[in-house]
């Protein structure tokens, strides 16, 4: 049996599927080749709100370079004062760019604590 959806319900879908932060990106847009740093406030794999002074007009291509994930074609989808909303033209894993960039999974032998007791290592 199919249940109706209200417009509330979908909203709290949609805002589970955000990811909230505050990232850096670098923002190109299409025409006219002008590049903007931008701040990231929030980010899906379809999408992310930005806040910036860029003057920017809905339905315009873009590419926005994000940490971990390179460079995003997108389209601008609203508007409103200094902040505007980005449609990806592909879908992203947004928990890439919270990795910090250059991490390694192994810990760097100089902050590694020695096991065993050497008389060749200095105290």
């Amino acid at each position: 049996m199919n249940m109706p959806v209200s417009p509330k319900s979908l909203d709290v879908q949609e805002s589970r599927a955000r990811d909230s932060l505050f990232l850096l990106a670098d923002l190109t847009v299409e025409d006219t080749g002008e590049q903007h740093k931008v701040k990231v406030r929030n980010l899906s794999a379809g999408g992310m709100m930005v806040e910036s002074d860029v003057e920017v007009a809905q339905g315009q291509k873009i590419v926005v370079d994000l940490r971990n994930i390179g460079p995003v074609r997108g389209q601008i989808a609203w508007v409103r004062s200094e902040k505007f909303g980005v449609a990806f033209d592909r879908q992203i894993n947004p928990k890439l760019a919270r990795k910090p960039v250059g991490a390694t999974a192994e810990t760097p032998r100089y902050l590694r604590t020695p096991i065993t007791y050497n008389p060749s290592f200095p105290r």
